[in-house]
């Protein structure tokens, strides 16, 4: 039944082939993953688990005792042996060496249960011819049959002793017969789970049934996410691929472009500095010519003040005359420095700056970089049709594994499936009340041999208490009471029972005992370490032509890897019977979806896509001509040395007011006259000029930002003029180089970059087929019922039956083991608890006055009362009544007693 599952379920799952992996040349891992959700499971509600709760401390002292008994290792090789021969020729050819050694190796490994095994056969044949003889032992007044008990000094401690010895016996066999009750009562109990828990199997084979189907449209529904990735791709290939291009274009052209708009802001730049010049060169020419003007006054003033006799009259005045020769001569000091007026105008190369001015160089530029910008618009139009086509296959595609349910029954097949469940079901059903009522019967026959140790504890109980209560201690054994005397027969009887029930007690002991004990250690602990996977996963086991029985027997293969550990482990581990039962080697979904077919298509189309970037131009004709004026506007024309001369010389050659104070000084050496009083004139004059004019044109901010200007914009042309042709044209060259690379060498890059588009495509496609793989394998119809129903049979097999019999068997073993000490303690407890019919007797006539003998007065016996002689009384002298008379005899039977 469970085979015939297995190939239909099967069949059920054909259309979840293995998805090959395929090799592609251009993957590369896409730019972003994929969400494709969860793969909707159902719950399986089957919990393959048992905990015994606190009858589990009895199942480990069974296991304990066990392993004592069998403490061997599993014998894998000789069971896989005797499998192989399947037994026969070991019957047949049992005289074969090799057939002797497996027959020793079995009894080997046999041989703690074979001799728990002959002990308790020994046991179930010697009881009964014991109980045999000891019965006609005791009718012979032998073996504490005769109802004689002699009197001891000792006999209170004696009976203490052996009532508590019998009361700790029957203890313990009524322990061991709780233990077999408790077992037997948990077996019924399971029994009852065993419904629970094959309905819970059931309902898990449904919900496998019905979530597969919906599991695989899932699937099958998910293309939908690649597929509208892809279109999303394809209908933003500009900016995506497009993009890619002018980046990587971007690279070498942006830098070229840039030069150009350099140039450009080199241009406004030379035009703001020669306007600077020619603005700062005329203020700096207006503020010098008055101070020139004002200073050669002075100078002619001066020169005629010295023109006067007093400066010539050296015989007179020659301290006079020398001064005034020295002024005149310091009189060439008295001039402006900086000499503006020479310096050449640059209105010439401000002209021909304006005129290249008059193209607008940065407009081009920009044009330049739209033109490239404009890469992604490119894409687009040149690759609509390659677009249009692959949106096309990947509707195809769409329409292909939508129609996948159609082609493939898997409805009808899980429907059958459904059927061969509910058929199964039924059978099961019907199998629960013959169930229930073995298992009444088992209980009925456990019931019935725990209650034979009852009986025979009850008589025990019982004796034990008539024995005590009804005890006195004045009574003689012939006088004692009809309780203690009760107590004593109840004894009596529980050893007959013992005798009669013992025996069968251990006979079914030991078949218990052999069964389950062999259940637990050829089956149950091997299963839980997988052992006996290993025996039955052996090669050639079943069958000497399949190397692997269950793939052999599935797929008539049995070279495939799938074994029964493998097969439960993974089951166990709640994947998907596609793994489990391998097969990717049976069917491939891949070769029904075409994946490498359509790949090739999609890739075959896209590499078909056409680039042409010529319609970019970086710079038109009209820029490069607008650079090549430029470096013709004449900046190496101009004298730059000479304005830096200028512009870095003082206001005058000499400090003013230091000349006003050394002329003052030579005038105060002169005598009073006209000539010092019009040098102290001109001193003023100097200093008026000094405070109006070379401080304002110092301090000024007009004077100071024309000279700062004029300085900035001749060191800015000078850096500008330098080299300036050669730079152009390495613009020029650059901006040509770009461009080249845009018209002619752009193949490569487009090429590229379409590569990587491709893979990105394509990788969609790959995320998804290795999604449906891996859910496949790990989330589609996954088979952890089919494991739950393996442990299912552990857990009814183990733990409900093998179990629960062992622990009966151990103890009502025990409790049987332990009769036989019950049976001797109660028969010599026996003698202390009946009445008995003689007594000794041991007078002393000198203690002991006759009357004492007389019965009733102090519980003695007179054999002289009985009509007996009594030879005591006969013969008074001898008191050696000991050798004379060692026992009383009993008294004459007569009919009237």
């Amino acid at each position: 039944m469970w085979m015939s599952g297995i190939l239909l379920l099967l069949w059920v799952l054909q259309a979840s082939g293995e998805l090959q992996q395929e090799t592609e040349p251009r993957r590369l891992p896409p730019p972003e993953k994929l969400d494709f959700g969860y793969v909707p499971a159902g719950v399986y509600e089957t919990l393959a688990h048992y905990e015994p709760g606190p009858i589990g401390i009895l199942f480990h002292l069974v296991h304990g005792f066990l392993y004592v008994v069998q403490p061997n290792a599993f014998p894998e090789d000789l069971i896989v042996r005797l499998a192989k021969d399947k037994f026969g020729a070991i019957q047949t050819e049992y005289q074969k060496p090799e057939n002797i050694v497996l027959t020793l190796q079995a009894i080997y490994y046999e041989i703690g249960f074979l001799v728990c095994a002959a002990v308790g056969l020994l046991f179930a044949v010697l009881m009964p011819l014991a109980g045999l003889f000891f019965c006609m032992c005791r009718c012979c007044d032998n073996c504490g049959g005769e109802m004689h008990q002699r009197q001891r000094k000792n006999a209170d401690c004696r009976r203490g002793l052996l009532g508590t010895l019998l009361f700790s016996t029957s203890l313990v066999i009524t322990i061991g017969v709780l233990c077999a009750y408790a077992a037997n009562q948990n077996l019924s109990s399971q029994v009852k789970n065993i419904r629970r828990l094959v309905n819970s199997n059931m309902r898990d084979l449904h919900t496998f049934a019905n979530d597969t189907p919906m599991q695989i449209d899932y699937l099958i529904s998910q293309y939908a996410t690649a597929k509208n990735k892809v279109i999303y791709d394809l209908d933003n290939i500009g900016p995506l691929l497009g993009g890619r291009i002018h980046d990587q274009l971007d690279k070498e052209v942006n830098p070229a472009l840039d030069r150009v708009l350099s140039m450009a802001g080199a241009m406004r730049e030379t035009k703001e500095a020669l306007e600077n010049v020619g603005v700062g060169l005329e203020v700096l020419k207006e503020g010098t010519g008055k101070l020139n003007f004002n200073l050669s006054l002075v100078r002619t003033s001066i020169n005629r003040t010295l023109n006067d006799p007093g400066c010539h009259d050296e015989e007179s005045d020659a301290t006079s005359a020398q001064l005034c020769r020295n002024i005149r001569q310091s009189l060439s000091q008295l001039q402006i420095s900086a000499n503006y007026t020479r310096l050449p105008k640059v209105n010439t190369q401000l002209e021909k700056v304006n005129d290249v001015m008059n193209t607008d160089l940065s407009a081009i530029v920009q044009r330049g970089y739209a033109s490239l910008n404009d890469t992604p618009h490119m894409v687009i139009e040149q690759t609509r049709s390659v677009v249009e086509n692959v949106q096309g296959l990947v509707d195809g595609i769409g329409n292909n594994i939508s129609s996948f349910s159609k082609i493939f029954p898997v409805q009808s097949c899980l429907s059958n499936f459904t059927i061969f469940i509910n058929h199964a079901q039924a059978k099961i059903e019907d199998q629960y009340p013959e169930i229930d009522q073995m298992d009444f019967y088992r209980w009925i026959g456990c019931i019935a041999l725990c209650c034979m140790v009852v009986l025979v504890l009850a008589f025990n109980y019982l004796g034990l208490l008539c024995g005590t209560l009804g005890y006195d201690k004045h009574a003689s054994p012939t006088t004692r009471g009809c309780i203690s005397n009760t107590g004593g027969t109840m004894l009596m009887a529980g050893v007959g029972f013992s005798f009669l029930f013992s025996w069968v007690l251990m006979g079914v002991v030991t078949l218990f005992f052999l069964a389950g004990g062999n259940m637990e250690k050829l089956f149950c602990e091997p299963f839980h370490t997988k052992e006996v996977f290993k025996v039955v996963d052996t090669d050639y086991l079943v069958n000497p032509e399949w190397k692997n029985f269950i793939p052999g027997y599935i797929y008539n293969d049995s070279d495939l890897e799938l074994t029964a550990e493998s097969l439960y482990s993974t089951c166990k581990e709640n994947r998907g019977i596609y793994s489990a039962m391998r097969l990717d080697k049976v069917f491939n979904i891949s070769t029904f979806l075409n994946t490498t077919l359509f790949t090739k298509e999609v890739v075959g189309q896209l590499d078909g896509v056409k680039i042409d970037l010529r319609g970019i131009i970086l710079l038109e004709s009209e820029g490069k001509q607008n650079l090549l004026d430029f470096s013709e506007v004449g900046l190496s024309e101009i004298n730059y040395a000479d304005y830096l001369e200028e512009v870095n010389k003082g206001v005058t050659v000499v400090d003013l007011l230091s000349f006003a104070r050394e002329l003052e000084a030579q005038a105060d050496l002169m005598p009073r006259s006209g000539l010092q009083t019009a040098l102290k004139g001109h001193i003023g004059t100097l200093r008026q000029i000094h405070r109006q004019q070379i401080i304002p044109m110092e301090q000024a901010m007009k004077y100071v930002r024309a000279r700062s200007a004029l300085n900035q914009s001749m060191r800015f042309l000078e850096r500008t003029a330098s080299d300036l042709p050669n730079k152009v044209l390495a613009v020029i060259e650059a901006i040509e180089a770009a461009q080249y690379l845009i018209s002619q060498n752009a193949t490569q890059i487009i090429n590229q970059e379409t590569g990587k588009y491709t893979a990105t495509i394509v990788g969609y496609f790959h995320q998804y087929i290795e999604w449906v793989k891996t859910s496949l394998v790990m989330e589609v119809a996954p088979c952890k019922p089919f494991s739950n129903m393996v442990d299912t049979v552990e857990i009814i097999t183990c733990s409900f039956l093998v179990d629960s019999m062992n622990t009966f068997w151990m103890g009502l073993g025990c409790s049987t083991l332990f009769l036989l000490p019950s049976i001797i303690l109660a028969v010599k407890l026996a003698k202390y608890y009946r009445r008995m019919d003689t007594e000794d007797v041991y007078d002393d006539i000198e203690t002991i006055p006759m009357k004492t003998m007389e019965i009733g007065n102090n519980g003695y016996h007179s054999e002289s009362s009985q009509g007996i002689p009594n030879p005591l009384m006969t013969s008074i002298p001898t008191y050696d009544s000991m050798n004379r008379f060692p026992r009383a005899s009993a008294p004459p039977r007569h009919i009237d007693w």
